[in-house]
C-alpha cells in the first residue's frame, strides 16, 4: 500500500494500469474516499491507455487526519491540497501527468495548474467553480459542516446518504441514472465505511475551502488543453462556473450536458473517458 511523504503526514494513493501507459492523477471531490470514482470509470480510463493514479486527500479515507473528533478546522488550504497532489507524483515517480478533478478536486486541481504548470499536461474540470462568486454556489451556506460531526452506524449513515443523493438528483432521469445512483451509493458508503469512517474530516475540508483563492484571473495563464464539463442540472454548483472557466482559460473546451447533475451518469462515462483522452492528446501537439 503506497503512502507518499506530506509535512505532518501521509497520502494513500493506488494506481491502475500499464505502468508505461500515459499518467492520469483522478482527484476526488470533499467528503469522499478515493473509493468514490466508479469502478467502471477507472476500468475505462486503463483501457483506453490511461495509467491512473487515484488517492484519498488529506483528512478523508486512509490518508493522515489533521485532527480529531472535535477539530473544525486543520489549519490547511487549497493549497496544501494542491502540494499533496504533487507528494503522490513525486512518490509515482511522475514529472508531469494529466490530471482530472471533480467538485473540489476540480478546484485542487486548478490551484495545481496555476501554481505548478510544469507538473500538469492537461485538465479535466468536472463540475467544479473557480472562486466563490454567489452565481456559483446553489448548495447554501452548508452551517451544519461549521460543527463537529455526529457519527452513525451504518444502516443509518445509508439511509441518510440516498435521502441526500435524491435530493440532489436531476428532474427527469434523462440518463437512466436513477438505480444506479442508488446501487452506486449504496457500494460507497459500505466501501468507505468499512475502509475509515471518520466524518470528523469532512469540516476540516470544508474550512480549507472557505478560504480557498480566487482563481479565475489566475486561470488565464493555465496554457494546457483543458476540458470543463459540468452538468444543467447541478444543483450544487451552478453550470455558469463551466462558462466562466472555458472562458478564462485559452486552451479550454466546455461541455454542458442536459440532465446531468453533481454526478457522474453511467450512461456518460463513455463520453467522458473519451473526452479525457482526445485532451491529452491534444496536449502533445504544440500550442496554436
Amino acid at each position: 500500500m503506497p503512502y507518499a511523504p506530506i509535512p505532518g503526514g501521509e497520502i494513500y494513493y493506488e494506481i491502475s494500469g500499464n505502468p508505461f501507459a500515459t499518467p492520469l492523477v483522478l482527484v476526488e471531490g470533499g467528503f469522499t474516499q478515493m473509493v468514490g470514482w466508479a469502478p467502471d470509470f477507472i476500468e475505462q480510463l486503463v483501457g483506453a491507455g490511461f495509467l491512473v493514479v487515484a488517492f484519498d486527500n488529506r483528512d478523508s479515507g486512509l490518508s493522515t487526519h489533521f485532527g480529531g473528533p472535535e477539530d473544525i478546522d486543520g489549519g490547511y488550504g487549497l493549497e496544501d491540497f494542491a502540494d499533496d497532489v504533487e507528494a503522490v507524483m513525486d512518490h509515482a515517480g511522475l514529472a508531469s501527468a494529466h490530471v482530472a478533478g471533480r467538485s473540489m478536486g476540480g478546484m485542487i486541481a486548478q490551484m495545481l495548474a496555476i501554481r505548478s504548470p510544469e507538473r500538469v499536461r492537461s485538465l479535466g474540470l468536472f463540475y467544479s467553480i473557480p472562486g466563490r462568486d454567489g452565481r456559483y454556489i446553489l448548495h447554501g451556506e452548508r452551517e451544519e459542516l461549521n460543527s463537529p460531526q455526529p457519527r452513525f452506524p451504518l444502516d443509518e449513515l445509508l439511509a441518510n446518504a440516498l435521502a441526500g443523493q435524491r435530493a440532489f438528483m436531476p428532474h427527469g432521469d434523462l440518463w437512466g441514472e436513477s438505480r444506479w445512483y442508488e446501487d452506486e451509493t449504496r457500494r460507497y458508503v459500505t466501501r468507505s465505511y468499512e475502509r475509515n469512517y471518520a466524518p470528523d474530516g469532512a469540516p476540516r475540508q470544508w474550512s480549507a475551502l472557505k478560504r480557498a483563492p480566487e482563481r479565475l484571473a489566475l486561470l488565464r495563464s493555465v496554457d494546457v488543453p483543458t476540458a470543463v464539463i459540468h452538468g444543467r442540472e447541478d444543483h450544487v454548483l451552478h453550470w455558469c462556473a463551466a462558462v466562466d472557466i472555458a472562458e478564462a482559460m485559452p486552451r479550454a473546451e466546455l461541455h454542458v450536458y442536459p440532465g446531468m447533475g453533481h454526478f457522474f451518469p453511467p450512461a456518460l462515462i463513455p463520453e467522458f473517458v473519451a473526452v479525457l483522452l482526445r485532451t491529452a492528446r491534444l496536449a502533445e501537439r504544440p500550442a496554436p
